[in-house]
């Protein structure tokens, strides 16, 4: 099979998926199926290979149609009982997301969606920390604690990963460089948007680059704020 062809019928593979989803969310949750719905109205237009040459669109997809099937899965669960007995085989940052954010997402409007989806398509968009962010919940595992990524928290959010430690008490953490000239205002515009979601603390951490302990001193912020910030604050901190 040749690379181009593989591309197609990953891109199909991918639609596919999600008109099945969207189909079967129908009779199950109304907000689950509006929104695959939207999505795929998003995709529909592009060739299949096309859709594959785009990578966030793709992660952001696949993402997608896992929370979609565990959503699916939740709902089909006829009794609280079993459903809670689910959730507790997650981590607590699965949890948060699942029980808490997700569905959060599907039944409120995202002022944010119809941007971010253009820049993703687009290729506009650029995860400048994602490196740092992956070693970050690298650490974070090594430690003990949880750590959750999702597109949908960091675009619509400002999440850049959400942490919990030995609490078990999921906090929504964002970082940015101290270079970022607009880092006053992109700290502002993230308590507002945590307040928004409902979401009732959260850490925004300022880091230098050129400093290297601020990794390790990030790690330990974020761990330690996971346990120990009480609701209701919205801590800005710079290391």
């Amino acid at each position: 099979m040749n690379f181009e062809r593989e591309h197609r019928l990953q891109g199909s593979e991918l639609k596919e998926q999600l008109k099945a989803l969207m189909s079967e969310a129908s009779s199950v949750d109304a907000h689950l199926a509006k929104r695959l719905d939207e999505i795929n109205r998003w995709i529909k237009d592009i060739k299949p290979g096309s859709l594959v040459a785009k990578k966030f669109v793709i992660i952001f997809l696949r993402q997608v149609i896992e929370d979609a099937q565990v959503w699916l899965e939740i709902k089909a669960f006829p009794a609280q009982e079993e459903r809670e007995s689910f959730f507790e085989q997650m981590t607590p940052t699965e949890r948060s997301w699942y029980r808490e954010l997700f569905p959060e997402w599907l039944k409120e409007n995202d002022p944010k969606f119809y941007i971010w989806k253009q820049k993703l398509m687009g290729g506009e968009f650029n995860q400048a920390d994602a490196d740092r962010i992956l070693s970050i919940a690298e650490n974070i595992r090594q430690r003990g604690g949880a750590v959750s990524q999702r597109y949908v928290a960091d675009l619509s959010m400002a999440t850049d990963f959400i942490v919990s430690h030995r609490q078990e008490n999921p906090l929504c953490v964002q970082i940015t460089s101290l270079s970022d000239e607009f880092s006053q205002k992109k700290s502002e515009d993230w308590e507002s948007t945590l307040r928004a979601w409902g979401i009732g603390r959260g850490l925004f951490l300022s880091y230098n680059p050129g400093d290297s302990d601020s990794m390790a001193q990030t790690v330990n912020m974020a761990l330690y704020n996971s346990d120990n910030l009480r609701r209701g604050i919205y801590l800005k901190f710079s290391l």
